[in-house]
């Protein structure tokens, strides 16, 4: 039986370096996202640096039938789920009332069932191996966020139920861990719509491959919670201190006006 590692959203971005950091501390891979030519370029530059090849699965995760194809990819290829990572996720930046539904619903899709639906597909294996579980969520988890509302939303979500799983798992010896990064310099910010608004569009955000290690450190060492860079933590800090009369509008102005 091969153990692998799962790492959802691998095509770009954390996703990537997530990938790439994990493959450079021995684990056996598999890749999941919609670009099967990005995931087959990444596979063949782990493997250039000696390590095993990563699995290849294109799958977009939006459809009910992803994770069960995904499953049965890995179990003809004689490998179970010990490290689950979920990466996959998208924003939008807009008010609620001037977006596209179906965008909206795609992202909750994404963002919260799949991850779910995940999750309780490879926990049986997981709690099997005392493996462990990665969540990629957000600082934005941390207070509502007008302007990106359901977004926001669904990354309180991650962090929520990765918070409380983690407290049912302990027992088990599994541990899960939540990855709160700011703003990443990936493709992201350009699928999320920042150059629409001025204020986003300013913000370059930092490097996903020290996001990555961060996560990647924390996870081996079972934390429940890692928040990379110093403002950023302070940011998670400050905002629950502040009401929500004063944050609100705060966070409104800056990703876009008063709407």
């Amino acid at each position: 039986m091969r153990d692998i590692t799962l790492v959802t959203g691998a095509s770009g971005g954390i996703g990537a370096d997530l990938a790439r950091v994990f493959a450079r501390n021995g684990h056996d891979l598999a890749l999941m996202a919609r670009s099967g030519s990005k995931l087959e370029a990444l596979a063949d530059e782990i493997a250039a640096s000696g390590r095993p090849r990563p699995l290849v699965i294109v799958q977009d995760l939006i459809e009910r039938d992803a994770v069960e194809q995904t499953a049965g990819a890995l179990a003809q290829a004689g490998a179970r789920v010990t490290i689950l990572v979920n990466n996959a996720g998208y924003g939008m930046a807009g008010v609620v009332r001037k977006q596209e539904p179906s965008e909206l619903m795609g992202m909750v899709d994404l963002n919260i069932r799949a991850l779910l639906d995940l999750t309780l597909r490879f926990l049986p294996d997981i709690i099997a191996t005392k493996g462990k579980i990665l969540n990629v969520a957000s600082i934005a988890s941390y207070f509502p966020g007008p302007g990106m509302a359901v977004y926001y939303a669904s990354k309180s979500f991650v962090s929520s139920f990765s918070r409380a799983l983690n407290q049912e798992l302990k027992a088990a010896g599994v541990t899960v861990t939540v990855l709160n990064p700011g703003v990443i310099a990936t493709g992201f910010q350009e699928r999320a719509g920042f150059h629409k608004i001025k204020e986003l569009s300013k913000m370059k955000g930092a490097s996903a491959l020290p996001v990555a290690e961060a996560g990647y450190k924390a996870l081996i060492a079972g934390k429940r919670v890692v928040v990379p860079g110093l403002d950023n933590k302070l940011a998670t800090l400050i905002v629950p201190l502040v009401p929500d009369a004063l944050l609100l509008p705060l966070v409104a102005r800056f990703q876009g006006g008063r709407h």
